[in-house]
């Protein structure tokens, strides 16, 4: 009789582990959604997060991987950090703090850094603001339509990039938006600033920035042009 009860117990004994060793193991889990959005809670982990019609929420000094949404926004609250960042049509926030190991981007969408937020990646779109405050990004900026700021005592290696306008889906309604740059007051732009189109460029006093292309530097004083 005592053999008959072994296998029961030894089988209770792993429907109970079972839901310890998912838990385990479900933070690091990929997470991908058609319809809806997804939100991973402070202090968690979570491997690619991925939606098609949804907003991506990575809580405050949680950690994720790939980061992408079609139609959503993007936010990494304070201290967050993630592999990368994408969206198609939607906003891209990184609060105070928040950290991405690649690069950001979207499409149709802007993107603020709030200060001492750090992309050691390239930050680009190609309709929409970008803006940094005390923030840091190591691949330098991109766009073609959009306003750049680069705001007091950030910083930016690689450089500016705005793309010559092409007409297009992509584009549409967005040609004759003439872009403003503004280089704000002890901000530092290390590489070439390229500009493919006309812009309206505005650089401190107290800013410094690397070669100047394609576009004439009206130099301002105070914390904005």
């Amino acid at each position: 009789m005592r053999r008959m009860f072994r296998p029961l117990t030894l089988t209770v004994a792993l429907m109970l582990a079972l839901p310890t060793m998912a838990a385990m193991a479900s933070p690091q889990s990929d997470i991908s959604k058609l319809n809806g959005g997804i939100d991973v809670s402070a202090h968690q982990q979570a491997g690619d997060l991925s939606s098609v019609n949804g907003s991506v929420n990575i809580g405050a000094s949680a950690q994720a991987g790939q980061a992408h949404t079609v139609n959503g926004s993007i936010t990494l609250e304070h201290d967050a950090h993630a592999r990368g960042v994408k969206a198609v049509n939607g906003d891209i926030t990184l609060e105070r703090k928040a950290q991405v190991r690649d690069d950001v981007s979207t499409v149709n969408g802007s993107i603020d850094l709030a200060p001492q937020a750090e992309v050691a990646g390239h930050v680009s779109n190609v309709n929409g603001t970008i803006k940094l405050d005390h923030a840091h990004v190591g691949g330098g900026l991109e766009t073609t339509a959009g306003d750049i700021t680069v705001g007091a005592g950030s910083q930016v290696e690689g450089g500016i990039l705005v793309n010559e306008s092409h007409s297009g889906w992509f584009h549409s309604g967005h040609n004759d938006h003439t872009p403003r740059v503004v280089i704000g007051p002890d901000a530092t732009v290390h590489g070439t600033l390229d500009f493919k189109r006309p812009v309206d460029l505005y650089v401190s006093n107290t800013a410094h920035v690397g070669t100047i292309v394609g576009a004439k530097a009206h130099t301002f004083d105070g914390a904005r042009p």
